[in-house]
């Protein structure tokens, strides 16, 4: 027992070291990225706010003239609204919601009890002062973070607990330290690395301890995102891509005229990025499935864990390869769907940079999954292959001695 309360400490100490380190990189990599970032200032400066329709007020028809034989109208919605941010918190204002039916489709028009967002005209010349930005959605959003967040904690308890955190600690790596590096016009290929690296050592450790099952986990998956890096750089450079995939790249590339970002390294970044967490995810469950072979059969070597790491992997590869490829898919859908409608030459249709990179992004992710399962298998094989104390529940080990 004695033994088991000391086991018990060092192992707080240890996660309690991850996290500080964690944190730690969190606040000086975003003090690093900061250095030289200067806000993008456009012209518009206008303030926007929470506000409640209260009451439709009135509503009337424009028309106006868009050629010589072509006529457009829009509609002015007038309403009132109580303010729930800003100086004027509380008060009831007039604002007002424009369609314009020459656009094909108009948001609904607003109705007593919604919650929307409201902006003003910064030179105050407008009829009226508070117009409609938005519908208000965060809320929604919110509430179902909370339940996803409840789950976790419910369902995984403490290893929950640790999921959040690793998740918090990423997002933070990713729109705290990287996004501002960027912005700020830093080496792209560096931080993208460097933020893949972190992440992969600060998950799994924080998620699984630090332990055998642990770092053959992260030298897997640093072997995938490796060979992913190679093939895109590899790929960039054969395909001859200018990183211009739609009117966002472009807004991009000329927020800083004098020092452009570098879109074919946002290339990079987002294929590395985007397929870490997968390769995370195949190389924890060859190391997870390894680890508990191991130590209900101490005795297996090498060749047969490795074996059975092969065994184990043939059965992800199709999962995980689907999995990777119908989330790019999925997450480009109208843009699929729109190219197939405008191009009738499936040649023109996928040579085309947007759908070239898509492709890549897929085809790159996979094949740094199957790099994954192999070496994870190995890596776990070499690890494993002495006592099987210690691997991954030092603890179950000790209580029964």
């Amino acid at each position: 027992m004695k033994k088991l309360e000391i086991n018990d400490k060092k192992s707080l100490l240890v996660y309690l070291i991850v996290v500080a380190v964690s944190v730690l990189y969190i606040i000086v990599g975003h003090e690093i990225a900061m250095t030289g970032y200067q806000p993008f200032s456009g012209d518009d400066n206008s303030i926007v706010v929470k506000a409640t329709v209260v009451d439709v007020v009135d509503r009337y028809m424009e028309e106006y003239q868009i050629s010589e034989t072509e006529f457009a109208r829009n509609e002015t919605i007038l309403f009132t609204a109580e303010m729930r941010s800003g100086e004027q918190k509380g008060e009831i204002i007039e604002a007002a919601q424009t369609l314009d039916y020459f656009t094909a489709l108009n948001p609904r028009v607003v109705e007593p009890g919604d919650k929307v967002l409201l902006y003003t005209i910064p030179d105050g010349m407008a009829e009226n002062q508070w117009l409609l930005s938005d519908y208000q959605r965060s809320d929604q959003i919110l509430v179902l973070l909370v339940i996803f967040l409840a789950l976790i904690l419910v369902f995984g308890r403490w290893q929950g607990f640790n999921t959040i955190v690793s998740l918090s600690l990423t997002c933070l790596a990713v729109f705290y330290v990287f996004v501002p590096a960027v912005l700020a016009g830093g080496n792209i290929y560096t931080w993208s690395i460097v933020t893949c690296i972190y992440m992969t050592f600060m998950t799994l450790f924080i998620v699984n301890g630090v332990n055998r099952k642990s770092i053959a986990a992260v030298l897997g998956c640093l072997a995938g995102v490796a060979l992913s890096g190679i093939l895109t750089v590899v790929m960039d450079q054969s395909m001859m891509l200018t990183g211009v995939l739609d009117e966002n790249s472009v807004i991009l590339h000329s927020l800083k005229p004098d020092d452009p970002i570098d879109l074919r390294a946002l290339i990079f970044a987002s294929i590395i990025i985007g397929a870490v967490g997968a390769i995370m995810d195949v190389s924890i469950s060859i190391a997870a499935a390894l680890a508990e072979l191991k130590e209900k059969l101490p005795a297996i070597g090498f060749k047969e864990l490795l074996q059975s790491g092969m065994t184990i992997s043939r059965d992800i590869m199709g999962t995980m390869a689907n999995t990777l490829i119908l989330a790019y898919i999925g997450g480009f859908m109208s843009g699929v769907l729109l190219m197939v409608a405008y191009n009738s030459s499936m040649l023109d249709l996928f040579n085309r940079e947007m759908i070239v990179v898509e492709c890549l992004q897929a085809l790159v992710g996979s094949l740094g999954i199957l790099m994954t399962l192999p070496f994870t298998s190995f890596i776990c094989a070499m690890l494993f292959r002495g006592s099987g104390k210690g691997v991954c529940n030092e603890q179950n080990m000790l209580q029964a001695e």
